[in-house]
């Protein structure tokens, strides 16, 4: 076995550990960390190079070898026996381990599918025996953890509390079915889920409250001249004014874009993302490397009252810090609707509808366009969005709203700052 440092290992799972392979002086054997485990077979600690030096990189290696080492077998982390014991079904814990280790870091998605199946593991947490095999997930074990989890409120980093709505308990469910599917597809389990989540319009709840043109120049007023500050020290009066900054911010592309909140969060300057087209004012909401899915990111042209800012900015243009805070503090300074009917996508669900105002004339088709609702197929879609005649009455829509929150709240984005409308250079479709 090769000498290593008696050091807590990088990670470790069902017997395969990760770690630095040092010779007997401590010195790396090599730059590269290394997978060692013990094979009953030779009884003899093997050992495989990862090729990396990357611990994040190492996890998924030895993820990878353990999952194809132990052919599908359940194996206790702590000390490597076999506990698929449930009718050759591999327990449901150790598929969740697997399917967020193989399946999940590369989606664009991961971070909500760790949440969502986080549930399902602290609901096992409160079973008398947490050996559930995945075929013994069926409906009625589906039916009692729906009743378990919207029982239990959601609570605020503030420590507010609010009823959990039966979309997140599906979202749940709808994840745990993905397991499942994904361990029968890999002959970890005998059967696909025996269950079905409830479809997703039946447990949305949709706000209904919209914002009009008063209540959007409203939040631009809350941040570009906020009431006296009554901030204990100097630190929590910058902190506030950051937090408004960066609010401002979200509105401007919130409104300029119907982006979702997320995809707002994520519009970034740098080049390397390939977002921000200055030359012809085309932002396209889904960074490079990126995949698309299903909540899809469009690609549109940005009013000329905004193309300023984002030339004037490097990197993400809200920038680091989460607005959650600040909107919650605007929301109840301005007074909106409480109960989930105005979280941050009003200004996507009010911007959307005030394009149908008739008086803007604004094709249905556009709205679904801006939204991304609707998709061009075809190889037309890498051009479309460069072609003049792409989404104008929508951007000529989105610029008359623009001007109207001006007109309520001067300076809400910085008219004085950003000139005459420019030309805009199209570009021309290949042949």
């Amino acid at each position: 076995m090769p000498k290593r440092a008696k050091t807590p290992p990088i990670y470790h799972r069902g017997g395969y550990t990760l770690d630095w392979d040092r010779k007997a002086d401590g010195s790396l054997r090599s730059p590269f960390l290394a997978v060692f485990w013990y094979d009953a077979a030779t009884r003899r600690i093997r050992s495989a190079s990862t090729r990396t030096g990357d611990a994040v990189a190492g996890r998924k290696f030895l993820d990878a070898l353990y999952l194809q080492n132990s052919q599908g077998e359940a194996v206790c982390h702590a000390c490597g026996q076999a506990l698929n014991g449930h009718g050759g079904s591999i327990l449901l814990a150790t598929a969740i381990g697997n399917y967020l280790a193989t399946e999940v870091d590369e989606k664009a998605s991961a971070e909500a599918i760790r949440h969502r199946l986080a549930h399902i593991v602290n609901y096992l947490g409160t079973l008398q025996s947490a050996d559930i095999s995945c075929d013994q997930v069926d409906e009625p074990w589906v039916a009692r953890f729906r009743k378990w989890m919207i029982a239990r409120p959601i609570v605020s980093p503030t420590g507010k509390t609010r009823p959990r709505s039966p979309a997140t308990v599906e979202n749940s469910v709808l994840q745990l079915q993905a397991v499942i599917n994904a361990a029968h597809a890999r002959g970890d389990a005998r059967k696909p889920a025996q269950f079905r989540p409830i479809a997703a319009k039946q447990v949305n709840r949709t706000p209904r409250h919209r914002a009009d043109v008063d209540q959007l120049a409203a939040m631009f007023r809350y941040c570009i001249d906020p009431a006296p500050d009554a901030a204990r020290s100097p630190e929590e009066r910058q902190r506030r004014i950051r937090e408004r900054q960066a609010l401002h911010r979200f509105l401007i592309v919130s409104v300029a874009t119907l982006a979702r909140p997320d995809a707002a969060h994520d519009v970034s300057l740098d080049p390397r993302r390939s977002q921000w087209d200055a030359t012809h004012g085309v932002l396209d909401l889904n960074p490079r490397g990126r995949r698309q899915t299903r909540k899809y990111r469009a690609t549109v042209w940005m009013p000329y009252q905004v193309r300023p800012h984002l030339d004037a900015t490097k990197g993400f243009f809200v920038g680091p810090l989460s607005v959650k805070k600040s909107w919650e503090a605007m929301a109840a300074e301005i007074g909106l609707p409480g109960e989930g009917e105005a979280g941050m996508k009003l200004v996507r669900r009010s911007m959307a509808q005030l394009l149908r105002r008739p008086d803007l004339k604004v094709p249905v088709e556009q709205v679904e366009l801006q939204l991304g609702h609707r998709r061009i197929e075809s190889t037309s879609e890498l051009y479309a969005p460069f072609q003049p005649d792409y989404l104008p009455d929508a951007r000529r829509a989105i610029e008359t709203i623009i001007d109207e929150i001006e007109a309520v709240v001067p300076g809400a984005f910085h008219r004085s700052d950003t000139g005459e409308k420019p030309n805009v250079v199209p570009i021309k479709a290949a042949q």
